[in-house]
């Protein structure tokens, strides 16, 4: 008897029990979609209890039996601790090699602009300021346009309509090489853009050679956008990593014979930027000709994905997913711009722009558990298991606060250190140790929205999530980046304390949306979704 109630008291205040108590405070189970998802308890075994008398009577009956199910009905089971384990299993398994993956991606432009920058100071300022305005007018667009496949495919695979992947990704590389023709011609003429706003000319034509050179690898990546989530999707993650090494390895060779040995300057810099994207796509598209993953999925190319409706369809969704992005990486880099109007622009440009590397290095790790909880919500959903969607988003909420608080306090404690690797000198170096406490804030809010809006993708929930991300940080972020920095003259801390204030409202947002979820009417909309798009192809 003892035993049992201490095995009692460790269920009632184990993990499990904590998580479950976080979803039925969120979400209380009323509806009947949710009883239908709940186990039957409403068989129970017939309790005996002791009568005054000393005899036994049996509490069987109609009434009884009533009240146990009611009781079944309203509080269901908590999620047993093997469920909650293999739940966090699976997303340190997404989660894991996607953070790898990206880091390793992300080092292909800063591996560039570093070769670059051993060839002058002209040629790594050009370097750098042009990979910012690619990344800005260009290659973000292309990313948030991608991850529209987040919800599509995640959905699709989840329903076991997997001949939909493959439709899907072949419409979404239609879409975004048709994007990448304008989005060219803006970086074809990156030069004359930079120098109509007021950039140093030297460094304005150095940026628009940079840039041009770019332009191959810019329809490389939109490729490499579709064939990766066409994979992630399905939880094949681990040759994602594969390629990305082997890319990042062929990547550095190419910079030392392109730059060094034959003499190309920051431009060798830059195709090998390019060619590297082609390589990495031809690593997928090999893997997925040859693979199980793809075979079952990809069955040739299919006029379906030229239907217009469909293709509709697909930039409904896209078209936010686009703004979802661009409108956090716009807000960043006109913080940097700003910088240029304080009191000591060049020391201020320069903090803002190391605080801004430091954060795009260290967001690879939230940017792995966002895409592993968008994997997870939108395969739950699409398969019918909307408990198992809500379970994995409160699991990944207590992923994102430990990464979170291990990265803040990393980022403290190598404050005083930091800034060596970026300059010599003692004044940017005790700046960068001011700014790294700062830095350490945004880090940690920034690892909680970003988990936030992988589930939002996972749920297809882009255009609400652009409208919140426009408001905090256009309505919020930026304008209170300006009070600080230029009213209360707090300079550079100022301007990303205005980004802290916007991330704080888009966290708000997002747990004011999770929490007022019903997950049971997302599923439902998610496989109304997925046979739509079905029916679509069958009828055809």
């Amino acid at each position: 008897m003892a035993r049992a109630s201490c095995a009692a008291l460790r269920c009632k205040f184990g993990p499990a029990h904590i998580i479950h108590s976080l979803c039925l405070a969120s979400n209380p189970p009323c509806c009947a979609a949710h009883r239908a998802h709940q186990p039957d308890e409403t068989t129970l075994p017939s309790v005996q209890s002791q009568t005054p008398s000393g005899g036994h009577r049996e509490m069987g009956g109609a009434a009884e039996a009533s009240a146990s199910a009611a009781t079944a009905l309203l509080v269901p089971r908590a999620p047993s601790r093997p469920a909650v384990g293999a739940e966090v299993r699976r997303q340190v398994g997404l989660a894991a090699p996607l953070v790898a993956c990206s880091l390793l991606q992300y080092s292909l432009q800063v591996v560039s602009v570093m070769f670059a920058g051993h060839l002058g100071e002209l040629s790594l300022s050009g370097a750098s300021v042009a990979a910012s305005f690619a990344n800005v007018t260009g290659f973000s667009v292309l990313l948030g346009m991608g991850s529209a496949l987040d919800t599509f495919c995640g959905q699709s695979y989840g329903a076991r309509q997997y001949d939909m992947l493959g439709t899907h990704t072949q419409r979404a590389i239609i879409v975004l090489m048709l994007t990448g023709v304008p989005l060219a011609s803006v970086l074809a003429f990156t030069g004359q853009i930079l120098i109509a706003l007021g950039q140093n000319p030297e460094i304005s034509s150095e940026a628009g050679l940079y840039a041009q050179w770019l332009i191959p690898g810019l329809f490389a990546y939109g490729l490499l956008q579709c064939l990766t989530r066409f994979l992630q999707t399905q939880n094949v993650v681990q040759i994602l990593v594969v390629c990305s090494g082997l890319t990042l390895l062929l990547h550095i060779m190419l910079c030392w014979f392109l730059v060094q040995t034959f003499g190309l300057g920051h431009k060798g810099a830059a195709l090998a930027t390019s060619i590297s994207y082609w390589f990495n796509v031809a690593l997928l598209a090999i893997y997925v000709k040859v693979s199980e993953a793809g075979r079952r999925s990809w069955h040739g190319w299919s006029r379906e994905a030229l239907k217009l409706n469909d293709v509709k369809v697909y930039l409904k969704l896209a078209i936010p997913s686009t703004f979802m992005t661009c409108l956090e990486y716009w807000a960043f880099e006109m913080v940097v711009l700003l910088a240029g109007f304080l009191p000591d622009p060049k020391l201020e440009t320069s903090i803002l722009s190391i605080s801004l590397n430091t954060m795009w290095m260290v967001y690879t790790i939230p940017s792995g558990l966002s895409n592993a909880i968008s994997i997870r919500v939108s395969n739950e959903l699409g398969a019918g298991n909307p408990q198992a969607a809500r379970l994995s988003v409160y699991i990944s909420g207590v992923m994102c606060l430990t990464e979170g608080l291990f990265i803040a306090i990393i980022t403290v404690l190598v404050r005083d250190i930091w800034g060596y690797l970026y300059s010599s000198e003692k004044e940017v170096v005790k700046y960068v140790s001011m700014m790294m406490p700062i830095l350490a804030t945004s880090d940690f809010m920034d690892g909680i929205q970003c988990t936030l809006s992988g589930a939002a993708r996972g749920c297809g929930w882009q255009k609400i999530c652009s409208v919140i991300n426009l408001f905090a940080y256009y309505a919020i972020g930026l304008p209170s980046a300006v009070t600080f920095a230029f009213v209360l003259k707090i300079g550079g801390k100022g301007l990303w304390l205005g980004i802290i204030c916007a991330m704080a409202v888009q966290i708000f947002a997002l747990v004011v949306m999770m929490l007022r979820t019903s997950w049971d009417e997302e599923a439902e909309k998610a496989q109304a979704g997925v046979q739509f798009s079905d029916d679509s192809i069958t009828s055809a």
